[in-house]
Protein backbone atom coordinates (compact mmCIF):
# COMPACT_ATOMS: atom_id res chain seq x y z
CA UNK A 1 0.00 0.00 0.00
CA UNK A 2 1.47 3.34 -1.03
CA UNK A 3 1.38 6.05 1.63
CA UNK A 4 0.10 9.50 0.78
CA UNK A 5 2.70 12.20 1.17
CA UNK A 6 2.44 14.54 4.16
CA UNK A 7 3.29 17.33 1.70
CA UNK A 8 3.35 16.84 -2.06
CA UNK A 9 7.05 17.00 -3.08
CA UNK A 10 6.07 18.76 -6.34
CA UNK A 11 4.89 21.76 -4.24
CA UNK A 12 8.36 22.31 -2.73
CA UNK A 13 10.54 25.04 -4.25
CA UNK A 14 14.21 24.23 -3.74
CA UNK A 15 15.20 27.58 -5.26
CA UNK A 16 13.32 29.52 -2.56
CA UNK A 17 13.94 27.92 0.84
CA UNK A 18 12.29 29.64 3.78
CA UNK A 19 15.25 28.95 6.07
CA UNK A 20 18.91 28.20 5.32
CA UNK A 21 21.51 26.57 7.55
CA UNK A 22 22.09 29.80 9.52
CA UNK A 23 18.36 30.07 10.26
CA UNK A 24 18.24 26.39 11.27
CA UNK A 25 21.16 26.94 13.69
CA UNK A 26 19.07 29.51 15.59
CA UNK A 27 16.83 26.66 16.76
CA UNK A 28 18.93 23.48 16.53
CA UNK A 29 22.13 22.90 18.53
CA UNK A 30 23.76 20.36 16.17
CA UNK A 31 26.92 21.49 14.40
CA UNK A 32 29.54 20.20 11.98
CA UNK A 33 29.02 16.63 10.78
CA UNK A 34 25.88 16.26 12.92
CA UNK A 35 23.95 18.93 10.99
CA UNK A 36 21.52 16.89 8.89
CA UNK A 37 19.41 19.61 7.26
CA UNK A 38 20.38 21.73 4.27
CA UNK A 39 17.32 24.02 4.17
CA UNK A 40 13.69 24.33 5.28
CA UNK A 41 11.29 24.45 2.35
CA UNK A 42 7.77 24.60 3.78
CA UNK A 43 5.85 25.26 6.99
CA UNK A 44 2.11 25.09 7.57
CA UNK A 45 0.97 26.17 11.03
CA UNK A 46 -2.58 25.02 10.31
CA UNK A 47 -1.62 21.39 9.82
CA UNK A 48 1.61 21.61 11.90
CA UNK A 49 3.56 20.24 8.97
CA UNK A 50 6.92 21.17 7.56
CA UNK A 51 9.41 20.00 4.96
CA UNK A 52 13.16 20.30 4.51
CA UNK A 53 15.90 18.61 2.59
CA UNK A 54 19.37 17.23 3.12
CA UNK A 55 21.64 17.23 0.08
CA UNK A 56 23.66 14.04 0.38
CA UNK A 57 27.28 14.47 -0.76
CA UNK A 58 30.26 12.18 -0.97
CA UNK A 59 31.78 14.22 1.91
CA UNK A 60 29.34 12.86 4.55
CA UNK A 61 31.25 11.37 7.50
CA UNK A 62 29.63 7.95 7.03
CA UNK A 63 30.43 7.51 3.31
CA UNK A 64 33.85 5.91 3.81
CA UNK A 65 32.67 3.20 6.18
CA UNK A 66 28.96 2.57 5.49
CA UNK A 67 29.56 0.62 3.26
CA UNK A 68 32.98 0.66 1.54
CA UNK A 69 32.37 0.74 -2.20
CA UNK A 70 28.60 1.09 -1.71
CA UNK A 71 27.89 4.17 0.45
CA UNK A 72 24.38 3.94 1.92
CA UNK A 73 23.06 6.60 4.28
CA UNK A 74 22.58 4.86 7.63
CA UNK A 75 18.97 4.60 8.75
CA UNK A 76 19.90 6.16 12.07
CA UNK A 77 21.16 9.25 10.20
CA UNK A 78 17.87 9.48 8.31
CA UNK A 79 16.10 9.37 11.68
CA UNK A 80 18.44 12.05 13.02
CA UNK A 81 17.54 14.29 10.07
CA UNK A 82 13.82 13.81 10.79
CA UNK A 83 14.42 14.53 14.48
CA UNK A 84 16.23 17.74 13.59
CA UNK A 85 13.36 18.87 11.37
CA UNK A 86 10.86 18.10 14.14
CA UNK A 87 13.02 19.94 16.66
CA UNK A 88 13.41 22.96 14.38
CA UNK A 89 9.66 23.33 13.89
CA UNK A 90 8.86 22.68 17.56
CA UNK A 91 11.46 25.15 18.83
CA UNK A 92 10.70 27.84 16.26
CA UNK A 93 7.05 27.86 17.29
CA UNK A 94 7.73 27.13 21.00
CA UNK A 95 5.33 24.20 21.01
CA UNK A 96 6.99 22.18 23.77
CA UNK A 97 8.10 25.03 26.04
CA UNK A 98 11.55 23.50 26.45
CA UNK A 99 15.05 24.86 25.92
CA UNK A 100 15.94 21.75 23.88
CA UNK A 101 14.05 18.87 22.29
CA UNK A 102 15.53 15.37 22.27
CA UNK A 103 14.66 11.93 20.95
CA UNK A 104 11.91 10.27 22.94
CA UNK A 105 11.52 7.30 20.60
CA UNK A 106 10.43 6.12 17.21
CA UNK A 107 7.59 3.79 16.27
CA UNK A 108 6.46 1.99 13.14
CA UNK A 109 9.63 2.96 11.26
CA UNK A 110 9.97 1.51 7.77
CA UNK A 111 12.91 1.94 5.44
CA UNK A 112 11.58 1.57 1.91
CA UNK A 113 14.58 2.56 -0.18
CA UNK A 114 18.21 3.59 -0.07
CA UNK A 115 19.77 7.04 0.07
CA UNK A 116 23.19 7.53 -1.53
CA UNK A 117 25.56 10.43 -2.27
CA UNK A 118 24.07 12.66 -4.95
CA UNK A 119 20.53 12.19 -3.63
CA UNK A 120 18.38 14.98 -2.24
CA UNK A 121 16.57 13.54 0.77
CA UNK A 122 13.29 15.39 1.27
CA UNK A 123 12.02 15.19 4.84
CA UNK A 124 8.43 15.83 5.85
CA UNK A 125 6.97 15.98 9.34
CA UNK A 126 3.46 16.50 10.68
CA UNK A 127 2.98 17.06 14.40
CA UNK A 128 0.04 14.89 15.43
CA UNK A 129 0.14 15.59 19.16
CA UNK A 130 1.79 18.21 21.33
CA UNK A 131 1.76 18.07 25.12
CA UNK A 132 3.53 21.22 26.26
CA UNK A 133 6.32 20.44 28.67
CA UNK A 134 5.95 16.69 28.03
CA UNK A 135 6.15 15.40 24.46
CA UNK A 136 5.52 15.86 20.78
CA UNK A 137 4.40 13.05 18.50
CA UNK A 138 5.05 13.45 14.78
CA UNK A 139 4.44 11.41 11.65
CA UNK A 140 7.34 11.60 9.23
CA UNK A 141 8.42 10.64 5.74
CA UNK A 142 11.61 10.74 3.72
CA UNK A 143 11.47 10.94 -0.06
CA UNK A 144 14.06 10.78 -2.83
CA UNK A 145 12.63 11.99 -6.12
CA UNK A 146 9.07 10.65 -6.01
CA UNK A 147 10.00 7.55 -4.00
CA UNK A 148 9.17 7.09 -0.35
CA UNK A 149 12.33 5.82 1.37
CA UNK A 150 11.43 6.29 5.04
CA UNK A 151 8.32 6.66 7.20
CA UNK A 152 7.25 6.33 10.79
CA UNK A 153 6.36 8.15 13.99
CA UNK A 154 8.76 10.12 16.18
CA UNK A 155 8.44 11.25 19.78
CA UNK A 156 10.30 14.30 21.03
CA UNK A 157 10.83 15.13 24.69
CA UNK A 158 12.27 18.09 26.61
CA UNK A 159 15.96 17.71 27.42
CA UNK A 160 16.74 18.78 31.01
CA UNK A 161 19.72 20.96 30.07
CA UNK A 162 20.61 21.90 33.65
CA UNK A 163 20.70 18.27 34.77
CA UNK A 164 22.83 17.25 31.79
CA UNK A 165 25.31 20.10 32.19
CA UNK A 166 25.49 19.37 35.91
CA UNK A 167 26.16 15.71 35.22
CA UNK A 168 28.89 16.62 32.72
CA UNK A 169 30.48 19.11 35.11
CA UNK A 170 30.46 16.58 37.93
CA UNK A 171 31.92 13.81 35.77
CA UNK A 172 29.05 11.55 36.79
CA UNK A 173 28.44 9.19 33.92
CA UNK A 174 28.66 5.50 33.13
CA UNK A 175 32.27 5.72 31.94
CA UNK A 176 33.49 7.35 35.15
CA UNK A 177 31.84 4.80 37.44
CA UNK A 178 33.98 1.87 36.29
Amino acid sequence: MKSEFIIQPSLLDFDKPIADIEDIRKFNPQRHEMEQLTAILHEDLGSHSCAAYKQITDKEFWVRGHMPGMPLMPGVMMLEAVAQLSSYYTQKHDLLGAAMVGFGGVDEVRFRGVVVPGDRLILMVRLDKTRRGRMIVASFQGVVGENLVLEGCLRGIPIPIEAVTGQLAGGSNAASTK
